[in-house]
């Protein structure tokens, strides 16, 4: 695929290496002397988990919070871009010293998810048996191994429970997992426009957005790691970061962002390629995303999204919930056309079901899915006034 802005042939995939700048990462290994298993078969041995901590855990440990990224995010939550770490922090205005999450109170935690291509083992990762990157071998993983894998990470930072777990879309999907998982471990959970189980209509935009990568021929079965820059699968990817933007953001910011602004001269000599400017705005992020992600961990973490339920194993989305123990802060946005509204709803009657206390609030925006990341200014007093409400001891 060329680059639309013309700043050379994008890279085969926008992993980040060992070699590359850490910027504000540091990197935990696990399963080095006994295999980590996976819910789904298979295992991985030597595995990386990338992370980035704000704030200093108190010596009682009783102010740490775990917070989670979405898709196509990663550990760095917080911090400006610069070596390392091509883009600023995820959720910066909400994470540092007096804002929501308090880096002068609280010791902030965010990971990459096992998977992820910055920095913790996924499919662009090393596998030490062969010494190529894995690749079309890399296995299945799940919300739940990647939940498995940040509870190592967390006794190693000797967090034996969190204050608050916290995180938005897939980012809430790990917040319910950790909180069924392990509930002695977690105070209090924040869940924001997510679901306690993947839906049919979202299943089927993540797999049209999968099967984009797969019908790339640049994708070669997911073994293009060798290949030259400009030669790897990024028309795929790029196409399918088109899909996702589509249910990421509401059709009335979309109508009064762009309209019928047309690129191309519309003066009745028409072409099938003339362009109007909503279509160069799905280019620019998929370029972008190209820039920063590997088609095969976005192949792998979306499927970890389509796999997501609560209720697997457990005899039901109700029975897991009651295994919950602190209050959950679950919220919704407006706009959300991906994980509507409703679907909040169902996890709030859900958790009162299971009797756990449940706080839900519906964050008005015109932006759509993407609201949990750009809502700032509703979201921090409701993050600040939850979190001091939960006690400091389970």
């Amino acid at each position: 695929m060329p680059d639309p802005r013309g700043r050379g042939p994008l890279p085969v995939s926008g992993a980040w290496r060992p070699g590359d700048p850490l910027g504000g990462r540091s990197l935990f290994e696990f399963a080095v002397d006994r295999p980590f298993t996976l819910e789904g078969g298979g295992h991985l041995q030597h595995a990386t988990l990338a992370y980035e901590t704000w704030g200093t855990l108190d010596a009682d440990g009783a102010n740490a919070v775990l917070v989670f990224h979405a898709l196509t995010g990663d550990a760095h939550a917080a911090g400006p871009s610069g070596p390392g770490h091509p883009t600023d922090g995820w959720w910066d205005g909400l994470i540092g010293s007096g804002r929501a999450l308090d880096t002068d109170r609280w010791f902030v935690v965010c990971s990459n998810v096992l998977g992820g291509c910055q920095g913790s083992t996924g499919p662009a990762s090393l596998d030490q048996v062969t010494d190529t990157p894995y690749g079309s071998r890399f296995p299945v993983v799940t919300v739940r191994d990647m939940v498995r894998a940040q509870k190592l990470l967390a006794d190693h930072l000797g967090v034996t429970e969190w204050h608050s777990v916290i995180g938005g879309s897939m980012g809430g999907m790990q917040a319910l997992e950790w909180s069924v998982i392990y509930p002695e471990r977690v105070r209090s959970t924040v869940a924001l426009a997510t679901t306690a189980a993947a839906t049919a209509q979202q299943i089927a935009w993540s797999a049209s957005g999968r099967r984009a990568i797969a019908l790339d021929p640049r994708w070669r079965g997911g073994d293009y790691y060798d290949a030259e820059p400009g030669d790897g699968p990024t028309a795929g990817l790029a196409l399918a970061r088109s899909l996702a933007t589509v249910t990421y953001r509401a059709d009335a910011e979309f109508q009064d962002r762009f309209g019928r602004i047309a690129l191309d001269s519309l003066d009745g000599r028409y072409s099938l390629w003339d362009r109007f400017e909503v279509e160069s705005y799905l280019d620019y992020q998929g370029e972008k995303l190209c820039r920063r992600f590997d088609a095969n961990s976005y192949l792998v973490i979306n499927k970890a999204m389509d796999l997501h339920d609560l209720g697997r194993g457990r005899g039901g989305v109700g029975r897991a919930l009651r295994r919950i123990r602190g209050p959950v802060l679950n919220g919704s946005i407006s706009s959300d056309a991906l994980y509507w509204p409703w679907q909040q709803e169902v996890l709030r009657d859900g958790l009162l079901a299971a009797g756990v206390t449940c706080h839900h609030h519906v964050i008005e925006s015109p932006f759509g899915h993407d609201g949990f990341l750009l809502e700032i200014d509703q979201l921090t007093p409701l993050l600040s006034t939850f979190l001091d409400e939960v006690p400091n001891h389970g």
